[in-house]
């Protein structure tokens, strides 16, 4: 073999792809030395023991009528949450992405680093910490919950939705604005029908991950299944809570399909 088709090294020095997998592996490495993970006391067969003891006590799963109504009404109002506060978060995350992004190369976009800098810090609390705080204000119950996912997911539907309007072909742009069209009228009928298949696409892939805060949510009382479970569970009522947490397995799964089906009618 020739030296033009020999392939390339696994490393090279000037690679800066190379250095920062070294980087990431070393970090690895250092948190396996740096926590105290008791691997030989978690694969013993002791553990395992217990860990069967603790899975039989889930069967059978309480599945009387009474008891799979509340679990009904539980999934309803998960299901709500997740989807109110998907929906509020889709607007407002629209509402900030416009002046969090710069539509043009001659746009200054005065506010977008500010704007970016909310989206910063409405993500980077999660979703519980959100509930917690707005208990206080909210009180006990599915408001609070429905509030908590509806800012976080804002601070993240607003940063994907200001890179997909940053990178939209410019062209269809350019044309309006020679022409002397508006920035709102550009927007609407140059950017908006580029990016809307990906806004719907991020919206409903968020609300995928939604169902599962809000099936969480309820831990700390903002309604829901959580807020089942969490009751169960302090209760060590494990019959009811394995029929709980097979509701929350159907939820999700109900959910994901018909994210995975609007995503696919999207995309023809």
């Amino acid at each position: 073999m020739s030296p033009a088709q020999l392939p390339p090294p696994l490393f090279d020095a000037r690679c800066r792809a190379c250095w920062f997998s070294v980087g990431l592996l070393a970090l690895v490495l250092a948190s396996f030395w740096s926590l105290d993970l008791q691997w030989a006391q978690f694969l013993s067969l002791d553990a395992a023991r217990s860990m069967g003891r603790f899975l039989g006590e889930f069967f059978p799963p309480d599945v009387s009528p009474g008891f799979l109504a509340k679990v009904a009404d539980g999934a309803v109002e998960t299901l709500a949450m997740s989807a109110l506060g998907t929906a509020l978060a889709a607007a407002g995350g629209l509402l900030l992405a416009l002046p969090a992004s710069r539509t043009h190369p001659g746009d200054a976009a005065l506010a977008r680093v500010p704007t970016r800098w909310l989206l910063n810090a409405l993500r980077s609390i999660p979703e519980l910490v959100w509930a917690a705080l707005l208990l206080i204000s909210a009180g006990l119950g599915p408001f609070a919950g429905t509030l908590a996912l509806a800012f976080h997911t804002t601070g993240v539907l607003g940063r994907l939705f200001a890179e997909a309007i940053e990178n939209a072909p410019p062209g269809p742009g350019e044309a309006l604005r020679t022409q002397g069209v508006g920035p709102v009228s550009v927007f609407l009928y140059a950017t908006l029908p580029q990016v809307l298949p990906q806004l719907l696409s991020y919206t409903l892939y968020r609300w995928e991950n939604n169902i599962r805060a809000a099936a969480v949510l309820g831990v700390v009382g903002a309604g829901g299944l959580g807020q089942l479970l969490a009751f169960h569970m302090g209760l060590f009522h494990m019959n009811k809570t394995a029929t709980i947490l097979a509701g929350m397995l159907l939820l999700v799964a109900l959910v994901d399909a018909l994210s995975h089906l609007g995503r696919r009618l999207m995309s023809r």
